[in-house]
């Protein structure tokens, strides 16, 4: 069963790194190991997002 509150979720965490990823480049001297690590972060939660879409948009 697929439950709306964890597409939300995801949503939500996916923004919140896309915030820490500005607030991090904004830096005089980023952390570039940091920011690879927010970015494949990101990735990871863009790629279980679709995944769950795709399950959503499934016909049952």
């Amino acid at each position: 069963m697929l439950n709306p509150h964890r597409l939300q979720s995801l949503k939500d965490r996916h923004a919140a790194l896309d915030t820490r990823i500005l607030e991090e480049d904004a830096r005089p001297f980023p952390d570039s190991l940091e920011l690879a690590r927010l970015k494949r972060e990101k990735l990871r939660l863009k790629e279980e997002m679709e995944r769950f879409e795709a399950q959503r948009r499934r016909p049952q």
